[in-house]
C-alpha cells in the first residue's frame, strides 16, 4: 500500500489515467473522409441538397492540427490547373470545408483543392475507395442520376439538378 501512494506510485497512476482517457478519445473519434472538389459552393449544393447530407461538426480532433495539411492553401498541385484558385474558387474558399455526416460515426470533410475534369465537369476526388462507396450508396439510394465508368479506381459521374455533370473519382496511391 505504501508503493501505491509513493511518487512513484502516484505517477504510474497518473499515466495509466491518462492513457485510459486517450483511448477512450481516440476510439469516439469519428471516422473521416476527405474529398477535394473543384468548386465549394457547388459541392455544397450537391451534398446538401440533392444528397440529403446532414451538416456535421467538426471532430474535436480536428481543432488539434490534425489533418491541417488537406487545406486548401496547402493542396498538392497535381491535382489543380493553373489558376485553379482564382475567381469563383478563391471567393468560395473555406479553410475548414463542409463536414457532413455519413453514418453514425462517419464524417465526410469536403474541401477544394481539385482541378475541372474533362469538358470542364466539376470533380470530387478522394484517395479513400470506401468513401466513394459510401457516397455512391448515398447516390444510388436518392435516386440520382449517375453511370459508373470505372470500378477500380471507382469513377463515375453524377448529374445534378442543373444538367451539370459532376465526375467522382478515387485516386490510387
Amino acid at each position: 500500500m505504501d508503493s501505491l501512494l509513493s511518487t512513484q506510485g502516484i505517477m504510474v497512476m497518473l499515466l495509466v489515467a491518462y492513457a485510459g482517457a486517450m483511448w477512450m478519445f481516440l476510439t469516439s473519434a469519428p471516422k473521416v473522409y476527405t474529398v477535394m472538389v473543384s468548386d465549394l459552393d457547388l459541392a455544397r449544393r450537391f451534398y446538401e441538397g440533392m444528397l440529403d447530407l446532414p451538416a456535421a461538426d467538426v471532430p474535436l480532433h480536428y481543432y488539434y492540427n490534425y489533418e491541417q495539411t488537406l487545406g486548401g492553401s496547402s493542396f498538392d498541385p497535381m491535382y489543380s490547373a493553373p489558376g485553379a484558385l482564382s475567381g469563383s474558387a478563391s471567393q468560395s474558399y473555406s479553410p475548414d470545408g463542409l463536414w457532413y455526416q455519413i453514418k453514425k460515426n462517419t464524417q465526410l470533410h469536403v474541401i477544394s483543392g481539385a482541378s475541372l475534369g474533362q469538358k470542364d465537369r466539376q470533380r470530387h476526388v478522394c484517395f479513400d475507395r470506401d468513401c466513394l462507396e459510401q457516397v455512391l450508396l448515398r447516390v444510388q439510394g436518392r435516386g440520382v442520376k449517375h453511370k459508373i465508368r470505372r470500378e477500380k479506381p471507382l469513377n463515375f459521374l453524377v448529374k445534378d439538378w442543373d444538367g451539370q455533370v459532376i465526375e467522382m473519382a478515387e485516386v490510387s496511391n
